[in-house]
């Protein structure tokens, strides 16, 4: 087959790594790609949203199949986009229609869709600027911390967690009169806060039938300890510790089950990857959102212990065949650490040149935002660059990424050093 990945970040780099093991994989495209994909894939510099740009070049290259990596173009339709056009609607797409897209692209709609279908999560209300005053009465029913998000795609960066009343109302009105996401905070969801430990649940779907991927857990905050601004991911670790046997029956049972179940319900066409943001209240699993893809970097985790052909999956995926897939996971953990640009999540600077790269043996780097200039790899983004390793322990296999990072360098270079340290 020949394959088109859509992407450019740290989980395009880790499907691509795993994609070309494929002995089913003939040629690999990603677009737009970065410096690692470079290594194991061709390159096309296009756009995630330039669907006319895509689809000539699935043509031209006689493209079998795409993967669909970041949330936007999902959101945006791209499936559907396929499937509307009769020179390219024979090509598989991994990725859910634009209906079924909208459980990410709107948090209104996927706490909808939670009650429901029954499902375990956190009270709420949506508010809209016209409704601001009422959003201020209902701030006032619920007791600290108090949760904030935007409706839509802000990036990973539209959920604000406050303490003082005051502060939260004056980041609601924010957020709606004062449009401090855009778009993305025309409507807002007020949720009461669900106090836990967190963890991202994998499920592969063909719409009828589903396969779950081992857990995992990432870490939001830019400092240590957690504090400091929320970012794109920090770390994470597979297996999660206390995601215990019982525990993840009880995650199956009230959740995966019912969602699945809840997309044949609600007749959403549904053939990709469903990330479920959990938390374990007690002992016991609540949704806090929906993502309608694979997470960074957690995927960097999840994918490294997949021991399964990972084309066969995606096939089967695309075909409706999931339940024939017996998915065989590698008993070690992994863990991986991110390299971020100085800055970040704020401003930051570009093009700084990234060396040591070669020097690493006993880790795997995915690249994410890192590009090819004049035969260097330097930096193109907030989050630069994600190193993965194995280990009997995630301890183990932290302590094996720590040391791989200190052969790597760029200017202003970060990291955090405690991943794990919660477990």
């Amino acid at each position: 087959m020949n394959i088109l990945i859509l992407g450019s970040g740290g989980r395009e780099h880790t499907f691509a790594w795993k994609i070309a093991q494929s002995p089913l994989c003939k040629n690999l495209f990603v677009a737009p790609g970065n410096s690692g994909t470079a290594n194991v894939a061709t390159n096309v510099n296009i756009g995630v949203n330039d669907f006319e740009a895509i689809k000539e070049l699935v043509l031209k290259e006689r493209i079998d199949m795409v993967v669909v990596g970041p949330e936007d173009p999902l959101v945006n339709g791209v499936h559907d986009y396929f499937l509307n056009d009769d020179a390219i609607k024979h090509v598989k797409v991994i990725g859910p229609q634009k209906e079924a897209a909208t459980l990410e692209g709107s948090k209104e709609f996927a706490k909808e869709f939670l009650y429901r279908h029954n499902i375990p999560t956190a009270a709420y209300e949506s508010f809209t600027k016209d409704t601001v005053e009422k959003g201020f009465a209902f701030l006032e029913t619920l007791r600290p911390p108090y949760v904030l998000k935007a409706d839509g795609l802000a990036a990973g960066k539209g959920v604000v967690i406050l303490n003082d009343l005051d502060e939260a109302k004056a980041e609601l009105k924010s957020m709606l009169v004062d449009s401090k996401f855009g778009q993305a905070s025309t409507k807002v969801v007020i949720e009461e806060f669900l106090d836990g430990i967190e963890l991202s649940c994998f499920v592969l779907t063909d719409g009828k039938n589903y396969k779950i991927l081992p857990t995992a857990k990432d870490y939001k905050r830019i400092g240590e300890g957690d504090t400091g601004l929320n970012t794109g991911g920090m770390g994470a670790v597979s297996p999660v510790p206390f995601a215990t046997d019982e525990f993840l029956a009880k995650i199956e049972e009230r959740i995966v089950k019912p969602t699945i179940n809840g997309f044949k319900k609600d007749n959403l066409p549904y053939v990709g990857f469903v990330f479920i943001g959990l938390i374990k209240v007690g002992n016991d699993p609540k949704v806090i959102e929906y993502n309608v893809r694979m997470g960074d970097p957690e995927t960097e985790v999840v994918l490294p212990r997949l021991k399964n052909d990972f084309v066969e999956i995606l096939q089967a995926m695309a075909n409706g065949t999931l339940d024939k897939i017996n998915i065989e996971i590698d008993e070690r953990a992994a863990t991986t650490i991110m390299l971020v640009s100085g800055g970040y999540p704020e401003d930051y600077e570009k093009g700084k040149e990234i060396t040591g790269i070669n020097a690493i043996e006993d880790s795997i780097p995915f690249h994410a935002g890192s590009q090819l200039k004049d035969g260097k790899v330097v930096t193109t983004g907030g989050r630069v660059m994600t190193i993965t390793s194995y280990g009997n322990t995630y301890q183990e296999a932290i302590k094996k990424s720590y040391q791989s990072i200190e052969k790597l360098h760029f200017d202003k270079m970060y990291y955090r050093k405690d991943i794990g340290f919660d477990l």
